[in-house]
């Protein structure tokens, strides 16, 4: 086990499978500055070690995560001059004023490690239960395989919660269909795991108390294949997404997030960037819940 605070990182089989679980169960997985530095460094490790074949991706407790960390008193520490702030908030664009500081930031530590995973030189699983959030979705995409709870339910609630226009790995067109995103998007509303197994998006669905045991069986088959089979899979998979437009999709979605955050931070005497009740934006604390997208109705029954 390595000593990380904010994940947990295991080998399993003789070393073929490597186990990373993302560990903030009072924050339920949201993700810190912290967490997602050490989620590098455990993704990093993993590719390193020439003895892994398949990387598997949870979360401890009952969600996956539940997204951006948007104000636990561990961020706020990260954030403010202090013991406890983080080193990356003083690099790679910290140190910068307005727009500038936020679109570096965001894209060093939201997106560009985001593309990093979604490349590694290893078959990555995502194990993921509850209801995964907004920047939850970011992490799950970047796996080669997502293996999911029969209670996962999947939700970007960004737009009507922040009136932002997505997170900042925009995969949603091409994860859960054109029309279908913006049906989210606009929406709030979720997927379970049924149709995000008929979206091809989930690979497999699985009993919740057993999605440990069979993530970790499935990881096995798959960790049976040659080493050089299993990558040029994975290669060629991704490079024709690439050539059909992924990165660069990716790269203008990140812009316009950006262009979102700034016209927020523009309007509001607090420099808030992202939308408020005065806005039309519900409180997030008195907001409906959220509830899964139904064919016949256009809101379904809480």
């Amino acid at each position: 086990m390595s000593d990380f605070k904010f994940v947990t990182y295991e080998t399993l089989d003789e070393g073929t499978i490597a186990r990373i679980m993302l560990n903030r169960l009072e924050t339920r997985n949201a993700q810190s500055r912290g967490l997602l530095v050490e989620l590098d460094e455990a993704f990093l490790q993993a590719e390193a070690d020439d003895t892994v074949r398949v990387v598997i991706l949870g979360g401890a407790g009952p969600l996956f995560s539940s997204g951006h960390d948007l104000g636990s008193k561990e961020l706020i520490a990260e954030r403010r001059p202090g013991p406890d702030q983080h080193p990356t908030t003083l690099i790679n664009g910290g140190t910068r004023k307005g727009a500038e500081l936020r679109m570096l930031q965001e894209w060093h530590y939201f997106f560009e490690n985001t593309k990093r995973w979604r490349n590694l030189r290893k078959i990555t699983i995502a194990q993921v239960q509850g209801t995964v959030y907004a920047a939850g979705l970011m992490l799950m995409w970047a796996c080669d395989l997502i293996v999911a709870a029969e209670n996962a339910r999947f939700a970007d609630v960004v737009g009507t919660r922040l009136g932002m226009c997505g997170v900042e790995y925009f995969a949603h067109p091409w994860e859960f269909g054109p029309r279908k995103t913006k049906e989210l998007m606009l929406t709030g509303d979720a997927l379970d795991a049924d149709e995000a197994h008929r979206l091809g998006m989930v690979s497999k669905v699985f009993p919740t108390d057993d999605l440990t045991d069979r993530t970790l069986e499935f990881a096995r088959r798959i960790a049976a294949l040659p080493t050089m089979t299993a990558l040029l899979i994975k290669e060629s998979v991704n490079q024709t997404m690439d050539n059909m437009g992924f990165q660069n999709a990716l790269a203008a979605c990140f812009s316009l997030h950006q262009i979102n955050h700034a016209h927020w931070a523009e309007i509001h005497e607090s420099k808030w960037a992202a939308a408020q009740e005065e806005d039309g934006i519900p409180n997030w604390k008195t907001a409906p819940p959220i509830v899964l997208a139904t064919k016949t109705e256009v809101r379904a029954d809480a």
